[in-house]
């Protein structure tokens, strides 16, 4: 075909020349879906290994959204396909029954009607397929799931390696396919270099050094949008959004493994930061303005002369710039224009003064609020006195993550900038928190950032990374050009 793409993937089956050679029954239609050239280069190998029992064990690369799913299920397909007589079992594990692992399924269960099996397929115990006596069962990778039992004869599928327990997988599921020979494969993408897929990568680096055959095969964005022009669009607008840099766009794009933790901020994205215009103690007419606020821990009866400083409640204030919007997100610059700083003063004694400067000083559109633990009597009394226009933000480890990812993809983008040098301990505090924050990477794709409590506090860091998320969830009112009227 002119196009490069592949016939279709039970072809595969006889370009192998498979010993018993299997194929599918006359008259079946296996599939009207079709691989990519690099889908098809991994499909071999795997197919070769499956029908040669060699029991290789594979990692395989594709950035995200690059078709890693669809040649998974195009193998499954055609294992069950080529062996429905006997009652052989391929197993695959997701990190989650859901969705990843229903996800899996139901991508499954349509390419079985695609190749004409509706109707002759079966479904059993809510995570099997059955195709004649072949049967291919899908289970989480969680921790706490129960699988041991079960047996891989024909395929053992890791889908998002980089997301599996080391010791899940090594206890658990590598001994379904002892007893067969197995051939093992692992899907998904970078993160840092302590996943479970970074190890068997390397493992089989040093294994093709050794014997020359190939078990790693890697395919970043640029390759995938070699076959696919809008996919190409997609992920140009999305290293706009996050910023090349950006350990997302890094490591579920490029591919690229990032090494722990570190600086949260480089010395590059906090130039990015930096400003010009000044900083401001009273609002503009006619211009928008949203507000982070990151509350203090209230320590009770403590000596002061043995505590360390106390941590602050802080207010960011940000003007929002439709003027200069992002070209592709159409998202505004975001411009700090105020701090407020209170330390050592109880929440109950704030109350008055937050209310005056949030609704009657700035009349902010949209306020975030440190809403985790002892935060939730404040963000009530503020949503009580100012409305729909106070959000509240419980701090998880997930969450947080996502609004430090926010945050650095705002840094990125050039739409956050700080105001200019004006010798105040607010502007030196901040910039002391930005140069001292860090990053902790962890191996759900997930992190942290923070400043060492050993080093400083974190108390503007915060309120930044709310004041950000404020942003994300002020939506105007009105037609474009009505920005002001909320």
């Amino acid at each position: 075909m002119s196009s490069g793409i592949s016939p279709y993937p039970w072809a595969l089956a006889s370009e192998m020349r498979s010993p018993s050679d299997r194929q599918p029954a006359k008259g079946t239609v296996v599939s009207i879906n079709r691989l990519r050239p690099y889908q098809r280069e991994v499909a071999r190998a795997i197919l070769d290994s499956v029908f040669s029992k060699k029991g290789l064990t594979f990692s395989v690369e594709i950035a995200r959204q690059g078709g890693k799913n669809e040649l998974s299920a195009q193998l499954e397909l055609l294992l069950l396909t080529l062996y429905m007589l006997e009652p052989q079992n391929l197993v695959k594990c997701s990190p989650t029954f859901k969705p990843q692992t229903v996800i899996s399924m139901t991508r499954l269960k349509d390419r079985l009607n695609d190749a004409g099996f509706g109707g002759i397929w079966t479904s059993e115990l809510g995570y099997i397929i059955r195709l004649g006596n072949a049967r291919s069962i899908f289970l989480s990778a969680d921790e706490s799931a129960n699988v041991v039992g079960n047996t891989a004869h024909l395929l053992l599928e890791i889908d998002e390696a980089q997301d599996v327990s080391k010791e899940k997988y090594s206890k658990e599921f590598k001994p379904m396919g002892a007893t067969t020979n197995v051939t093992t494969v692992h899907y998904g993408t970078t993160w840092d270099d302590t996943t479970l897929l970074e190890e068997i990568k390397q493992t089989n680096l040093e294994l093709e050094r050794k014997d020359r055959i190939r078990r790693h095969f890697r395919y970043d964005w640029q390759e995938v949008a070699r076959y696919n022009p809008d996919y190409r669009a997609y992920v140009e607008a999305e290293r706009e959004r996050l910023g090349e840099k950006h350990p997302l766009f890094l490591t579920q794009y490029c591919l690229l493994p990032i090494h722990g933790g570190g600086g949260f901020l480089s010395r590059q994205q906090r130039a990015q930061l930096q400003g010009e215009h000044p900083r401001r103690h009273q609002p503009e007419a006619d211009r928008i303005y949203v507000a982070g606020l990151d509350l203090a821990g209230e320590v009770e009866a403590e000596d002061p002369r043995t505590r360390p400083r106390q941590d602050s409640t802080v207010v960011t204030i940000g003007e929002l710039d439709f003027s200069v919007c992002d070209q592709l997100q159409k998202q505004p610059r975001l411009k700090l224009v105020e701090h407020y700083r209170w330390t050592g003063v109880k929440h109950s004694e704030l109350y008055a003064r937050l209310v005056d400067i949030l609704k009657a000083v700035w009349r902010c559109r949209k306020v975030v609020v440190d809403a985790t633990g002892i935060g939730q009597p404040v963000f009530s009394f503020l949503r009580g006195a100012l409305g729909a226009r106070v959000s509240g933000f419980t701090f998880t480890a997930q969450s947080k993550s996502e609004l430090g990812f926010n945050l650095l993809a705002t840094i990125n983008s050039g739409r956050l900038k700080m105001y200019a040098a004006d010798g105040s301990a607010e502007y030196q505090e901040f910039w002391v928190e930005m140069e001292r924050a860090r990053s902790q990477y962890r191996s759900n794709q997930t992190m942290n950032f923070y400043v060492d409590p050993g080093q400083g506090h974190d108390d503007f860091l915060m309120s930044l990374a709310l004041l950000v998320e404020a942003t994300a969830r002020y939506s105007p009112r009105g037609a474009r050009g009505s920005h002001q009227k909320d």
